[in-house]
């Protein structure tokens, strides 16, 4: 199997496995519980708390452990938008993951917000000049992701953050697939508020967090026994959360290495697809991308259909955002930034790790050309 479907999910690291066991095992405690055994679970998830604030370069009491990065997505646009006096305006763009759209519209349907949607250009990118058009004095938070989950997009929000604070707006960036390829500064990134999923690491499915600033008011969307300093009540998950953190850690301390690798294979699997394969398009922003994320469109074929023909060959990716598989209308982020829906319904998302090997992309990219081949022989017969 050649496994290039990163985006979706990642295998959980061996040295993640060892540091939850524990956890999971003999020091089973509920942090909250005032004996030994809770102390010791404490004691663990103050340890991961630090740990991943050493990455974000925040402090501990910022980091909001959560159930993954759609339920950071949930509490930061409903937490910070229902805790803010401000108004009832809300700037997402229109290719945020649908955490951060849903929540939006949430928000617009029951709590009587208004929901501005910021142009992007043909490679995705929010350009700060848009964003100062759409802004306004009214305005709450802008919601902007880091990086997309489908097309690889990088938004520039040292950039974007400014122009939402310069109107009084909150900026929050749902980071999910960005940690562990881009730089996450909380201070160089100019945020409030950043969503994480730990999925995306090497931790396992159900883990993540939301990092928000100490004096920023965070209206709870779970309510119960005050846990996470009264932001996200219900026990804490320990060894989700000692995972976590030890995934990112890892994910950080290998960061430059890794990016520089997947981005060499990237560049090969780009170069070997488009030219071998008239029309084949490479979406998003050609230069500012993550390293890893290679998605095409193939004109003359259906995205499903080569799907399966690569699967046959032992290629392991996916048509878009695994979060919308089975929905049979086209992908909202290839619309949004001009590519037909016909044409995008033709889309193949490639997501490469730092596992992945040069000889795996050769035989990808051979899959690929065969498989794309194959589907346009039977669509045009």
């Amino acid at each position: 199997m050649i496994f290039l479907d990163h985006a979706a999910t990642t295998p959980v690291r061996q040295e993640v496995l060892e540091a939850m066991w524990p956890y999971l095992s003999g020091a089973f405690g509920n942090p909250s519980s005032r004996h030994g055994l809770g102390d010791v679970a404490a004691r663990a998830l103050a340890s991961a708390r630090a740990e991943v604030a050493a990455v974000i370069g925040c402090r501990p009491g910022d980091v909001v452990f959560t159930s993954g990065g759609t339920e950071a997505d949930n509490l930061a646009v409903k937490g910070l938008a229902l805790a803010s006096p401000r108004g009832r305006h809300l700037v997402v763009s229109p290719i945020e993951h649908e955490a951060v759209l849903e929540s939006a519209a949430y928000l617009a349907r029951e709590h009587g917000f208004e929901v501005s949607e910021v142009d992007v250009d043909a490679g995705g990118v929010v350009r700060p000049e848009a964003l100062a058009r759409i802004i306004r004095d009214d305005t709450t938070l802008v919601s902007i992701q880091l990086a997309n989950n489908e097309i690889g997009t990088v938004q520039p929000i040292a950039e974007l953050a400014p122009i939402a604070h310069s109107a009084g707006a909150l900026m929050h960036t749902d980071a999910v697939q960005a940690a562990g390829w881009l730089p996450l500064s909380l201070d160089d990134l100019g945020v409030d508020a950043l969503s994480l999923a730990g999925h995306k690491v090497g931790a396992p499915k159900g883990t993540g967090a939301l990092i928000v600033r100490g004096r920023v008011p965070l209206e709870p969307v779970l309510h119960g026994g005050g846990q996470e300093r009264g932001r996200r009540s219900g026990t804490e998950n320990v060894a989700g959360a000692v995972a976590f953190a030890t995934a990112l850690r890892l994910a950080e301390d290998e960061r430059a290495d890794a990016a520089t690798h997947v981005a060499a294979l990237g560049t090969a699997l780009t170069a070997a697809v488009t030219s071998s394969l008239p029309g084949a398009r490479l979406t998003g922003d050609p230069v500012q991308r993550l390293p890893g994320t290679v998605s095409f469109v193939f004109p003359g074929t259906s995205g499903e259909a080569v799907l399966l023909e690569l699967e046959r060959d032992g290629v392991i990716c996916s048509s878009g955002s695994a979060c919308a598989a089975g929905n049979d209308e086209p992908s909202h982020v290839l619309t949004a930034i001009g590519i037909p829906g016909e044409l995008a319904q033709t889309a193949v998302r490639f997501t490469l790790g730092a596992e992945t090997t040069e000889l795996e992309i050769a035989d990808a990219a051979a899959s690929v050309i065969r498989a794309v081949s194959a589907v346009r022989g039977i669509v045009t017969t």
